[in-house]
């Protein structure tokens, strides 16, 4: 039986993960995650593929999600009080247009610093009503795409295998949830509907992989060409890129743990 092994939710997109032993699951992915975008002064969204030093701001939510606080090396860390009502402000993501509530100056100041580039940090407004792409639609905060992104662990361990380079562990890929118990790679392309922790997740698409993944997430350096040029090799998408995981919308939400199983009610053929 395939058990859940890790969770992970990325409360600024393109910054450091915070994994937990139990997480919300809600209709826009694991609770908190994505809520939060660091942005340009044009309002144009910051992504690890220009800005890999966001890999080293560690976010932590604080008082469910009233406070944040942010890290990063060499520089004293903020906190501050999340700002949920304030003005709108236009964001764009992948020339998408959003809305997004600033979150003030301290905050800032404080990520320009870290990243050498004037940024703005702003949070996803309680009206936001994104639909996301894929066999199954559903939403998601400032993910790139749909809510939950799940990779599983004989997939991480294939590559491993095939790469000439030191192994990756799964934080390189940015999952939600990793998976372990099904043997055979590349299982989670294969599923159609999961019923996890009382949620039920929908296959929506295949995970394509960016130059986010050569980017060592402990160091925020880019540490190419792995792994897209083993990816190539073998995970090369009919509709173009390399894949490796999947993402899903969520039907019904639930309380996700650390040791619950996945049960598959539905199967389906490869998009690949």
């Amino acid at each position: 039986m395939a058990t859940v092994t890790e969770l992970r939710y990325y409360p600024v997109k393109g910054c450091a993960g915070v994994s937990a032993a139990q997480a919300e699951l809600t209709r826009a992915g694991l609770a908190h995650d994505r809520a939060f975008m660091v942005v340009d002064e044009q309002g144009v969204f910051r992504s690890q593929r220009r800005d890999p030093l966001l890999a080293t701001v560690r976010p932590a939510v604080e008082d469910d999600g009233r406070r944040l606080a942010l890290f990063a090396p060499e520089v004293e860390p903020v906190a501050f009080a999340v700002d949920s009502e304030g003005p709108r402000r236009e964001v764009r993501l992948f020339g998408a247009p959003f809305r997004g509530i600033d979150q003030g100056a301290e905050a800032a100041d404080w990520l320009s610093e870290v990243l050498g580039a004037r940024s703005r940090l702003v949070r996803v407004p309680p009206e936001h009503d994104r639909v996301t792409d894929g066999l199954v639609p559903g939403t998601s905060g400032y993910a790139d795409s749909c809510a939950v992104h799940l990779l599983s662990r004989s997939t991480l361990e294939r590559f491993n295998e095939l790469s000439d380079a030191p192994a990756l562990s799964a934080d390189r890929f940015r999952p939600n949830v990793v998976v372990d118990g099904w043997p055979e790679p590349h299982t989670e392309d294969l599923t159609r509907r999961i019923a996890v922790g009382g949620a039920v997740l929908a296959y929506a698409k295949l995970a394509i992989r960016c130059a986010v993944t050569m980017v060592d997430q402990s160091t925020g350096s880019k540490a190419g060409p792995e792994p897209l040029r083993t990816l190539a090799r073998y995970r090369r998408a009919a509709a173009g890129g390399v894949a490796f995981g999947s993402k899903f919308a969520v039907l019904r939400g639930g309380t996700l743990r650390v040791g619950d199983e996945l049960a598959v009610g539905a199967w389906g053929p490869s998009e690949l």
